[in-house]
C-alpha cells in the first residue's frame, strides 16, 4: 500500500485513538506529527493528506498536538504533509518538505481545548462572582495605594509597586516550597483580579494619548521630528539587540522547550457591555452639558462621560478586521473617540478643548479626572506582573539564561542608546531624560523619570505608548524578515521593544509566545527601574545626555 495515501492515516487505530485536536484557520498552513503504531513502517511515513485538519476534528479528536504555521494562500489547495515525530518537548527548526518546496518553519507546542482554553463569550458575572471579583482586585489595589503612601512618607524613589510585586513573588514562592495548595489558593483567589487587568490593560495606557495636544504644545516641531526618529529607529534597534541575543543565547545553552502553562485569555466584549457604556455615555453627557459642576466639580463631572466615551473606543477599536487593526489600533481608536468626544463637549460648552482635556488628567487625587482613575490601576498592573512570574516559574528557571541575558543587554541598550543618539542629533537634554525609559511599561517608565529632575512626564507616557503602537503594528513582520523565528526569541524581542501593546499584539497571534512575553515585560521594566535607581548609573545617563 502506498504509504501517502490518506487512508493509512484514518485506519491506523492507535492514531484513533490518540487525543488530539487540530484548530483550523484560514490562509494557514497546519502540521502535525503522527503518532506512531505498532508498525515500524508507519512510524517511518510521511503521510500526505489532501483535506483541511477540519476533518479531524469531525472526528473527535482532541488532546496536544505539535504545529508548524506558514502562511499558505489559497488554503488549503496544497498538499498538507503529516510528519512523524516523538519529541512533544524539542523545538528545533526543521527543514520540512511540502513537495513544492524546501524552507525551514516555525514550530509551535500548542496545548489543546479544554478547561485551560481562553473564554469565548462573556456572561455577567453572578452575584458571588462579582464579589469575588470586588474583594480580590480591592485587595490589589489597597495594597498598591499603602504601599506608594509609606514610600513616599518615607521619602523613598524607589517604585512602591515593584516592592510590592517582589513581596508577592516571594510569598507564592515560600508557599510553593511548603505548602504547594496554598500557594495555588492564592492564585485562584486573585485570578478574577488579574484577569480583569489583563482586560482592560491598554485602556490604563490611554490618558498619556488622550492629553497629548497638551503634552507636546511647548515641544517645537523640529525636536518633535527628533524625538519620532529616535522612536522608531530605537524600538528596531533594540528588537534586533534582544532577538539576536535571545537567539545566540540559546545557541550556547542549547535548551529544549518545554510546554508552557497554559495562560487564561479575557473574555471578549459583549453587545450588551457596548449598549451598557453607549447610555452611560449619553446621560453622564447631558448632565454634564445641563450642569458642568453637577457633581462638586468640573472634572468630577466630566468623568463618567470622558470614561465612557475612553471605553467606547477600546470596545470599537478591538472589534475591527486585523487589516484594519494594523492601521488604526485599538488603541488609537480608543484615545480618538475620548479626544473626540472632548471636542464636542468644548464646542457646544463653549468651553474649549484645553479645558476638558485638563479636566480629563488633573494629577490631583482630590479631583481625579477619567484618566486619573485609569492611570491610578498602572500600579496595580505592577503587583499582578508577581502572578503571572510564578505560573510561569518552571518556564522561566528552564530558560533563564536566554531570558534574564536578553533582557539586562536590551534594557542597558535601550537606555544609553536614547542617551547617545539623544545628544548625537542635537535634541534637548531635559527632552532625551524624558524618553530614556521608552522601551519601559508605562506604569515603571513614569517611576524612573521620576529620578531625574525636570523630565516632562506627559511625554514620557506618550512616548512610552507610542513606542508600544509602532510594535504592535509592525513587530511581527520585522522579525519575519530578521529570521527571528524562535517563539523565546520572538516573544523576548517583542516585550524588550515594544513593552505591553506588543505583547498583547504578538500574543494574539502567537500564543506560543507569550508567556515569554509576559516574562520579559516584567523583567524589562523591573530591570530598567532597579538600574535607574543607582545614582552611578544616573549620573552616566546625564552625562552621556549633556
Amino acid at each position: 500500500m502506498d504509504r501517502h495515501h490518506p487512508f493509512l492515516l484514518y485506519s491506523n487505530p492507535l492514531f484513533l485513538h490518540t487525543t488530539m485536536e487540530l484548530k483550523y484557520r484560514q490562509n494557514l498552513e497546519w502540521r502535525t506529527p503522527v503518532f506512531p503504531s505498532r508498525d515500524a513502517s508507519m512510524a517511518s511515513a510521511s503521510v500526505v493528506l489532501p483535506y483541511p485538519p477540519t476533518s479531524l476534528a469531525i472526528l473527535g479528536l482532541k488532546g496536544r498536538a505539535l504545529v508548524s504555521l506558514r502562511p499558505c494562500v489559497p488554503p488549503p489547495k496544497k498538499p498538507i504533509s503529516y510528519h512523524s515525530s516523538l519529541c512533544l518537548t524539542s523545538l528545533p527548526s526543521p527543514i520540512i518538505s511540502t513537495g513544492f518546496e524546501t524552507r525551514p518553519q516555525r514550530q509551535v507546542l500548542i496545548r489543546s481545548s479544554g478547561s485551560d482554553d481562553a473564554t469565548t463569550a462573556f456572561s455577567f458575572p453572578n452575584v458571588g462572582q462579582f464579589l469575588h471579583l470586588v474583594v480580590s482586585l480591592g485587595v490589589i489595589v489597597a495594597a498598591d495605594k499603602f504601599l506608594k503612601q509609606a514610600f513616599t512618607a518615607a521619602a523613598i524613589k524607589f517604585p512602591s509597586a515593584l516592592f510590592g510585586m517582589f513581596c508577592v513573588f516571594s510569598v507564592l514562592i515560600v508557599l510553593d516550597s511548603f505548602a504547594p495548595t496554598a500557594a495555588m489558593d492564592v492564585m485562584n483567589f486573585f485570578e478574577p483580579a488579574t484577569l480583569f487587568i489583563q482586560r482592560w490593560l491598554p485602556l490604563f495606557y490611554v490618558p498619556s494619548l488622550v492629553v497629548l495636544p497638551l503634552a507636546v504644545r511647548d515641544v517645537p516641531a523640529a525636536s518633535g521630528v527628533k524625538i519620532c526618529f529616535i522612536l522608531v529607529a530605537g524600538w528596531a534597534a533594540s528588537l534586533c539587540v534582544a532577538g539576536y541575543t535571545a537567539i545566540t543565547i540559546r545557541k550556547i545553552v542549547k535548551t529544549e522547550m518545554i510546554p508552557a502553562e497554559p495562560m487564561t485569555k479575557p473574555a471578549p466584549f459583549s453587545t450588551l457591555e457596548v449598549l451598557v457604556w453607549s447610555a452611560v455615555f449619553i446621560a453622564s453627557f447631558v448632565l454634564a452639558f445641563i450642569n458642568p459642576t453637577a457633581l462638586g466639580t468640573s472634572a468630577r463631572t466630566f468623568l463618567p462621560f470622558l470614561l465612557a466615551a475612553t471605553v467606547l473606543g477600546y470596545m470599537v477599536g478591538s472589534r475591527f478586521p486585523s487589516f484594519v487593526k494594523k492601521i488604526f489600533h485599538p488603541i488609537v481608536c480608543c484615545a480618538f473617540s475620548a479626544d473626540l468626544a472632548a471636542i464636542a463637549y468644548g464646542y457646544f460648552s463653549r468651553s474649549g478643548l484645553d479645558a476638558v482635556l485638563g479636566n480629563y488628567l488633573t494629577k490631583v487625587s482630590s479631583n481625579p479626572g477619567a484618566g486619573d482613575v485609569l492611570m491610578g490601576f498602572l500600579g496595580s498592573v505592577i503587583i499582578t506582573f508577581a502572578f503571572s512570574m510564578f505560573k510561569q516559574r518552571k518556564l522561566v528557571k528552564r530558560h533563564a539564561a536566554e531570558i534574564f541575558s536578553s533582557v539586562i543587554i536590551a534594557t542597558i541598550f535601550s537606555l544609553y542608546s536614547t542617551a547617545a543618539i539623544g545628544r548625537l542629533i542635537g535634541l534637548e537634554p531635559m527632552l532625551t531624560v524624558s524618553i530614556l525609559p521608552r522601551c519601559i511599561t508605562v506604569a515603571l517608565a513614569l517611576s524612573i523619570v521620576s529620578f531625574f529632575e525636570g523630565a516632562n512626564t506627559s511625554l514620557t507616557a506618550a512616548v512610552v505608548v507610542l513606542t508600544g503602537l509602532v510594535g504592535a503594528n509592525f513587530v511581527q513582520a520585522m522579525m519575519d524578515k530578521l529570521g527571528l523565528n524562535d517563539p523565546i526569541a520572538r516573544g523576548i524581542a517583542t516585550a524588550s521593544s515594544a513593552h505591553g501593546l506588543g505583547t498583547a499584539a504578538l500574543s494574539a497571534k502567537e500564543p506560543e509566545a507569550l508567556p515569554f512575553c509576559a516574562i520579559a515585560y516584567a523583567l524589562t521594566g523591573i530591570f530598567g527601574s532597579l538600574l535607574c535607581s543607582i545614582p552611578a548609573v544616573r549620573q552616566s545617563l546625564l552625562l552621556i545626555v549633556g
